[in-house]
Protein backbone atom coordinates (compact mmCIF):
# COMPACT_ATOMS: atom_id res chain seq x y z
CA UNK A 1 0.00 0.00 0.00
CA UNK A 2 1.14 3.59 -0.91
CA UNK A 3 1.85 6.33 1.32
CA UNK A 4 0.10 9.41 1.80
CA UNK A 5 2.34 12.17 -0.17
CA UNK A 6 3.60 9.49 -2.37
CA UNK A 7 3.62 9.52 -6.29
CA UNK A 8 2.02 6.41 -7.85
CA UNK A 9 1.37 4.89 -11.13
CA UNK A 10 -2.64 5.71 -11.80
CA UNK A 11 -3.81 3.04 -14.75
CA UNK A 12 -6.97 4.88 -16.07
CA UNK A 13 -9.70 4.27 -18.61
CA UNK A 14 -9.99 7.00 -21.17
CA UNK A 15 -12.91 7.25 -23.69
CA UNK A 16 -11.49 7.15 -27.09
CA UNK A 17 -14.53 8.78 -29.07
CA UNK A 18 -18.54 9.13 -29.46
CA UNK A 19 -19.55 5.05 -30.78
CA UNK A 20 -22.33 4.08 -33.36
CA UNK A 21 -23.58 0.58 -33.16
CA UNK A 22 -21.92 -1.85 -30.96
CA UNK A 23 -19.12 -0.99 -28.54
CA UNK A 24 -15.66 -1.96 -29.20
CA UNK A 25 -12.47 -2.52 -27.34
CA UNK A 26 -10.73 0.02 -29.45
CA UNK A 27 -13.56 2.76 -28.66
CA UNK A 28 -11.20 3.03 -24.92
CA UNK A 29 -7.93 3.44 -24.24
CA UNK A 30 -5.94 1.66 -21.15
CA UNK A 31 -2.97 3.96 -19.95
CA UNK A 32 -1.30 5.11 -16.76
CA UNK A 33 -0.74 8.51 -15.53
CA UNK A 34 0.88 9.52 -12.25
CA UNK A 35 -0.72 10.90 -9.31
CA UNK A 36 0.57 12.09 -5.34
CA UNK A 37 -1.37 10.87 -3.38
CA UNK A 38 -2.52 13.84 -1.57
CA UNK A 39 -5.60 16.20 -1.33
CA UNK A 40 -4.99 19.77 -3.23
CA UNK A 41 -4.66 22.78 -1.35
CA UNK A 42 -8.23 23.62 -0.29
CA UNK A 43 -9.67 20.90 -1.47
CA UNK A 44 -13.28 19.69 0.11
CA UNK A 45 -13.24 16.43 -1.20
CA UNK A 46 -11.54 12.86 -0.70
CA UNK A 47 -8.71 10.75 -2.05
CA UNK A 48 -9.75 7.27 -2.75
CA UNK A 49 -8.43 4.04 -4.09
CA UNK A 50 -10.61 2.21 -6.35
CA UNK A 51 -11.86 -1.36 -4.85
CA UNK A 52 -14.63 -2.64 -7.54
CA UNK A 53 -16.00 -1.13 -10.38
CA UNK A 54 -19.55 -1.61 -12.20
CA UNK A 55 -20.15 -2.59 -15.70
CA UNK A 56 -24.09 -1.65 -16.37
CA UNK A 57 -25.91 -1.44 -19.62
CA UNK A 58 -27.15 2.50 -18.97
CA UNK A 59 -23.18 3.39 -19.47
CA UNK A 60 -23.83 2.29 -23.48
CA UNK A 61 -26.04 5.73 -23.59
CA UNK A 62 -23.20 7.92 -22.33
CA UNK A 63 -21.00 7.18 -25.33
CA UNK A 64 -23.43 8.65 -27.42
CA UNK A 65 -23.33 12.77 -27.84
CA UNK A 66 -26.93 12.49 -28.04
CA UNK A 67 -26.74 12.11 -24.42
CA UNK A 68 -26.27 15.50 -23.70
CA UNK A 69 -24.13 17.13 -20.58
CA UNK A 70 -24.09 13.65 -19.27
CA UNK A 71 -22.24 12.00 -22.22
CA UNK A 72 -18.21 10.66 -21.86
CA UNK A 73 -16.44 12.98 -23.22
CA UNK A 74 -14.30 12.10 -25.94
CA UNK A 75 -10.66 11.94 -24.31
CA UNK A 76 -12.07 12.09 -21.34
CA UNK A 77 -12.06 9.07 -18.21
CA UNK A 78 -14.81 6.60 -18.50
CA UNK A 79 -17.25 6.70 -15.22
CA UNK A 80 -19.56 4.66 -13.52
CA UNK A 81 -20.65 3.17 -10.39
CA UNK A 82 -18.09 1.70 -8.04
CA UNK A 83 -16.78 0.91 -4.36
CA UNK A 84 -13.60 2.78 -3.13
CA UNK A 85 -11.59 3.02 0.07
CA UNK A 86 -11.04 6.79 1.54
CA UNK A 87 -7.23 7.44 1.81
CA UNK A 88 -7.80 11.22 3.05
CA UNK A 89 -10.80 13.33 3.59
CA UNK A 90 -11.17 16.94 3.92
CA UNK A 91 -14.98 16.13 3.69
CA UNK A 92 -17.02 16.14 7.07
CA UNK A 93 -19.06 13.17 6.18
CA UNK A 94 -15.92 11.01 5.34
CA UNK A 95 -12.76 9.81 7.36
CA UNK A 96 -9.42 8.15 6.38
CA UNK A 97 -10.40 4.30 5.98
CA UNK A 98 -14.21 4.57 5.15
CA UNK A 99 -15.50 2.62 2.09
CA UNK A 100 -17.64 3.92 0.17
CA UNK A 101 -19.97 3.59 -3.05
CA UNK A 102 -21.42 5.86 -5.82
CA UNK A 103 -20.35 7.20 -9.54
CA UNK A 104 -15.95 6.60 -9.50
CA UNK A 105 -13.99 7.64 -12.84
CA UNK A 106 -12.31 3.78 -14.06
CA UNK A 107 -8.59 4.70 -12.72
CA UNK A 108 -7.19 3.12 -9.30
CA UNK A 109 -7.07 6.64 -7.61
CA UNK A 110 -9.23 9.19 -7.95
CA UNK A 111 -10.07 12.61 -6.23
CA UNK A 112 -13.30 13.10 -5.65
CA UNK A 113 -14.53 17.17 -5.06
CA UNK A 114 -17.71 16.64 -4.60
CA UNK A 115 -18.58 13.72 -2.40
CA UNK A 116 -21.76 14.29 -1.37
CA UNK A 117 -23.48 12.21 -3.52
CA UNK A 118 -21.24 9.51 -2.34
CA UNK A 119 -22.43 6.57 0.41
CA UNK A 120 -20.57 5.50 3.34
CA UNK A 121 -21.09 1.72 3.45
CA UNK A 122 -21.79 0.87 7.16
CA UNK A 123 -22.44 -2.63 6.53
CA UNK A 124 -19.26 -4.74 5.89
CA UNK A 125 -20.56 -8.19 6.81
CA UNK A 126 -21.27 -8.69 2.76
CA UNK A 127 -18.76 -8.27 0.58
CA UNK A 128 -17.95 -5.13 -0.34
CA UNK A 129 -18.50 -5.69 -4.68
CA UNK A 130 -22.40 -6.22 -3.45
CA UNK A 131 -22.38 -2.68 -3.21
CA UNK A 132 -21.79 -2.63 -7.42
CA UNK A 133 -25.11 -4.48 -7.48
CA UNK A 134 -27.77 -6.01 -4.93
CA UNK A 135 -27.01 -3.41 -2.02
CA UNK A 136 -25.93 -0.35 -5.06
CA UNK A 137 -27.84 1.48 -7.81
CA UNK A 138 -29.01 -2.22 -9.57
CA UNK A 139 -30.47 -3.62 -6.06
CA UNK A 140 -32.20 -0.18 -5.71
CA UNK A 141 -33.79 -0.60 -9.31
CA UNK A 142 -35.40 -3.74 -9.19
CA UNK A 143 -36.40 -3.10 -5.05
CA UNK A 144 -38.52 0.44 -5.77
CA UNK A 145 -38.74 -0.65 -9.03
CA UNK A 146 -40.99 -3.73 -8.41
CA UNK A 147 -42.35 -2.94 -5.08
CA UNK A 148 -43.63 0.52 -5.56
CA UNK A 149 -44.15 0.89 -9.59
CA UNK A 150 -45.53 -2.17 -9.67
CA UNK A 151 -47.35 -2.83 -6.35
CA UNK A 152 -47.25 -6.53 -6.32
CA UNK A 153 -49.98 -8.85 -4.79
CA UNK A 154 -49.75 -12.04 -3.48
CA UNK A 155 -50.35 -14.50 -6.36
CA UNK A 156 -49.67 -12.48 -9.47
CA UNK A 157 -48.34 -13.39 -12.37
CA UNK A 158 -45.19 -11.57 -12.83
CA UNK A 159 -42.94 -11.73 -16.13
CA UNK A 160 -39.40 -10.78 -16.22
CA UNK A 161 -37.12 -10.46 -18.96
CA UNK A 162 -33.34 -10.06 -18.97
CA UNK A 163 -33.84 -12.57 -16.22
CA UNK A 164 -30.33 -13.58 -15.11
CA UNK A 165 -28.65 -10.17 -14.83
CA UNK A 166 -28.12 -7.81 -12.14
CA UNK A 167 -31.31 -6.19 -11.58
CA UNK A 168 -33.98 -9.32 -12.85
CA UNK A 169 -32.31 -12.09 -10.70
CA UNK A 170 -33.37 -10.28 -8.03
CA UNK A 171 -36.98 -8.89 -9.03
CA UNK A 172 -37.72 -12.48 -9.84
CA UNK A 173 -36.93 -13.43 -5.93
CA UNK A 174 -38.55 -10.19 -4.67
CA UNK A 175 -41.57 -11.72 -6.31
CA UNK A 176 -41.52 -15.24 -5.39
CA UNK A 177 -41.16 -13.74 -1.23
CA UNK A 178 -44.14 -11.44 -2.44
CA UNK A 179 -45.83 -15.09 -3.39
CA UNK A 180 -45.97 -14.48 -7.13
CA UNK A 181 -45.97 -16.99 -10.00
CA UNK A 182 -42.60 -15.93 -11.59
CA UNK A 183 -41.50 -16.20 -15.39
CA UNK A 184 -37.58 -15.02 -16.64
CA UNK A 185 -36.83 -15.21 -20.11
CA UNK A 186 -32.77 -15.30 -20.81
CA UNK A 187 -30.30 -16.04 -23.54
CA UNK A 188 -28.45 -19.50 -22.95
CA UNK A 189 -29.05 -22.82 -21.64
CA UNK A 190 -26.81 -21.33 -18.31
CA UNK A 191 -28.29 -18.86 -17.43
CA UNK A 192 -32.02 -20.69 -18.03
CA UNK A 193 -30.32 -23.34 -15.55
CA UNK A 194 -29.22 -20.38 -13.01
CA UNK A 195 -33.13 -18.76 -13.00
CA UNK A 196 -34.55 -22.18 -12.56
CA UNK A 197 -31.98 -23.94 -9.79
CA UNK A 198 -30.80 -20.95 -8.19
CA UNK A 199 -33.35 -18.33 -8.65
CA UNK A 200 -36.44 -20.27 -7.87
CA UNK A 201 -38.31 -18.82 -11.46
CA UNK A 202 -41.11 -20.95 -11.51
CA UNK A 203 -40.86 -20.89 -15.51
CA UNK A 204 -37.65 -19.81 -18.17
CA UNK A 205 -37.75 -19.49 -21.34
CA UNK A 206 -34.44 -19.01 -23.97
CA UNK A 207 -35.57 -16.05 -25.82
CA UNK A 208 -33.30 -17.22 -28.73
CA UNK A 209 -34.92 -20.16 -29.27
CA UNK A 210 -38.32 -18.93 -29.83
CA UNK A 211 -39.34 -18.41 -32.99
CA UNK A 212 -43.01 -16.39 -31.81
CA UNK A 213 -42.59 -14.60 -28.64
CA UNK A 214 -46.23 -14.23 -28.29
CA UNK A 215 -46.69 -17.62 -28.26
CA UNK A 216 -43.91 -18.12 -25.54
CA UNK A 217 -45.60 -15.96 -23.43
CA UNK A 218 -49.15 -17.52 -23.92
CA UNK A 219 -48.00 -21.08 -23.06
CA UNK A 220 -45.83 -19.06 -20.25
CA UNK A 221 -48.91 -17.72 -18.81
CA UNK A 222 -52.36 -19.00 -20.11
CA UNK A 223 -54.31 -16.83 -17.75
CA UNK A 224 -51.57 -13.20 -18.86
CA UNK A 225 -49.28 -11.35 -17.17
CA UNK A 226 -50.43 -9.00 -14.37
CA UNK A 227 -46.12 -7.54 -13.97
CA UNK A 228 -43.93 -7.10 -16.21
CA UNK A 229 -40.45 -5.77 -15.35
CA UNK A 230 -39.32 -4.32 -18.39
CA UNK A 231 -35.32 -4.67 -18.90
CA UNK A 232 -35.28 -5.16 -22.60
CA UNK A 233 -37.81 -3.33 -24.79
CA UNK A 234 -38.64 -3.57 -28.90
CA UNK A 235 -40.28 -7.26 -29.80
CA UNK A 236 -40.33 -8.33 -26.38
CA UNK A 237 -42.23 -5.35 -25.09
CA UNK A 238 -44.52 -5.65 -28.33
CA UNK A 239 -45.30 -9.43 -27.30
CA UNK A 240 -45.65 -9.03 -23.92
CA UNK A 241 -48.27 -6.18 -24.41
CA UNK A 242 -50.54 -8.56 -25.94
CA UNK A 243 -50.54 -10.70 -23.26
CA UNK A 244 -51.32 -8.50 -19.90
CA UNK A 245 -54.20 -8.64 -17.77
CA UNK A 246 -56.46 -5.92 -17.15
CA UNK A 247 -55.12 -3.49 -14.80
CA UNK A 248 -51.56 -4.81 -15.37
CA UNK A 249 -48.43 -3.00 -14.37
CA UNK A 250 -44.93 -2.08 -16.38
CA UNK A 251 -42.03 -0.92 -14.89
CA UNK A 252 -39.50 0.14 -17.33
CA UNK A 253 -35.73 1.06 -16.14
CA UNK A 254 -34.09 -0.33 -19.41
CA UNK A 255 -34.36 -1.32 -22.96
CA UNK A 256 -31.14 -3.03 -23.64
CA UNK A 257 -32.50 -4.08 -27.26
CA UNK A 258 -32.33 -1.11 -28.76
CA UNK A 259 -28.88 0.64 -27.33
CA UNK A 260 -27.18 -0.44 -30.09
CA UNK A 261 -29.46 0.52 -33.19
CA UNK A 262 -28.89 3.80 -35.25
CA UNK A 263 -32.97 3.38 -35.41
CA UNK A 264 -35.08 1.94 -32.42
CA UNK A 265 -37.39 -0.32 -33.22
CA UNK A 266 -41.05 0.84 -33.26
CA UNK A 267 -43.61 -0.84 -30.88
CA UNK A 268 -46.69 -1.96 -32.45
CA UNK A 269 -49.11 -2.75 -30.21
CA UNK A 270 -49.48 0.20 -27.68
CA UNK A 271 -53.44 0.29 -27.99
CA UNK A 272 -53.19 -2.66 -25.50
CA UNK A 273 -52.74 0.16 -22.77
CA UNK A 274 -55.63 1.16 -23.08
CA UNK A 275 -57.56 -2.15 -23.88
CA UNK A 276 -56.20 -3.45 -20.62
CA UNK A 277 -56.02 -0.25 -18.69
CA UNK A 278 -52.60 -1.09 -18.62
CA UNK A 279 -50.19 0.92 -16.64
CA UNK A 280 -46.17 1.56 -17.91
CA UNK A 281 -44.35 3.59 -16.22
CA UNK A 282 -40.30 4.35 -16.42
CA UNK A 283 -38.11 5.15 -13.67
CA UNK A 284 -34.36 5.73 -12.83
CA UNK A 285 -32.44 4.40 -9.43
CA UNK A 286 -31.56 7.61 -8.53
CA UNK A 287 -35.13 8.70 -8.13
CA UNK A 288 -34.62 6.18 -5.24
CA UNK A 289 -31.39 7.61 -3.88
CA UNK A 290 -33.05 9.24 -0.53
CA UNK A 291 -34.72 6.28 0.38
CA UNK A 292 -31.10 4.37 0.80
CA UNK A 293 -31.37 3.54 4.32
CA UNK A 294 -35.02 2.14 4.09
CA UNK A 295 -33.66 -0.63 1.09
CA UNK A 296 -31.02 -1.45 3.17
CA UNK A 297 -33.01 -2.35 5.97
CA UNK A 298 -35.31 -4.51 3.98
CA UNK A 299 -32.25 -5.97 1.75
CA UNK A 300 -29.84 -6.73 4.28
CA UNK A 301 -31.74 -9.46 6.27
CA UNK A 302 -32.73 -11.29 2.97
CA UNK A 303 -29.21 -11.17 1.86
CA UNK A 304 -28.21 -12.23 5.87
CA UNK A 305 -30.71 -15.10 5.97
CA UNK A 306 -29.89 -16.38 2.86
CA UNK A 307 -33.47 -15.84 1.23
CA UNK A 308 -32.19 -14.11 -2.02
CA UNK A 309 -29.24 -15.25 -3.23
CA UNK A 310 -27.41 -13.17 -5.80
CA UNK A 311 -24.30 -14.42 -8.82
CA UNK A 312 -22.13 -12.04 -9.75
CA UNK A 313 -19.74 -12.42 -12.98
CA UNK A 314 -16.07 -10.70 -11.70
CA UNK A 315 -13.05 -9.92 -13.78
CA UNK A 316 -9.92 -8.20 -12.59
CA UNK A 317 -8.12 -5.78 -13.08
CA UNK A 318 -8.58 -2.31 -14.63
CA UNK A 319 -7.46 -2.71 -18.16
CA UNK A 320 -10.10 -6.13 -18.09
CA UNK A 321 -13.23 -3.13 -17.72
CA UNK A 322 -13.61 -2.31 -21.27
CA UNK A 323 -13.85 -5.79 -22.28
CA UNK A 324 -16.51 -6.67 -19.60
CA UNK A 325 -18.47 -3.53 -20.49
CA UNK A 326 -18.99 -4.74 -23.76
CA UNK A 327 -19.84 -8.23 -22.88
CA UNK A 328 -22.72 -6.93 -21.67
CA UNK A 329 -24.43 -5.67 -24.97
CA UNK A 330 -24.05 -9.76 -26.42
CA UNK A 331 -24.96 -11.28 -23.00
CA UNK A 332 -21.69 -12.47 -22.18
CA UNK A 333 -21.72 -11.92 -18.33
CA UNK A 334 -23.35 -14.57 -16.05
CA UNK A 335 -24.88 -12.26 -12.90
CA UNK A 336 -23.89 -9.21 -12.37
CA UNK A 337 -20.53 -8.00 -14.08
CA UNK A 338 -17.97 -6.32 -11.71
CA UNK A 339 -14.43 -5.44 -12.39
CA UNK A 340 -12.25 -5.82 -9.38
CA UNK A 341 -9.67 -3.68 -9.17
CA UNK A 342 -7.94 -3.92 -5.88
CA UNK A 343 -8.96 -5.62 -2.05
CA UNK A 344 -7.03 -3.61 -0.44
Amino acid sequence: MADIGEEVKNKQVIFRDYVSGFPKESDFIITTATIRLKLPEGSNGVLVKTLYLSCDPYMRMLMESRSGPTSYSPGSLVYGFGVAKVLESAHSDFNEGDQLWGILKWEEYSVVEEPGKLFKIHHTDVPLSYYTGILGMPGITAYFGFHDICSPKKGEYVFVSAASGAVGQLVGQLAKLMGCYVVGSAGSKEKIELLKNKFGFDEVFNYKEEQDLDAALKRCFPEGIDIYFENVGGKMLDAVLLNMRPHGRIAVCGMISQYNLDQSEGVHNLLHLVLQRIRMEGFSAPDYFHLNANFLEAMLPYIREGKINYVEDMVHGLESGPAALIGLFSGRNIGKQVVAISTE
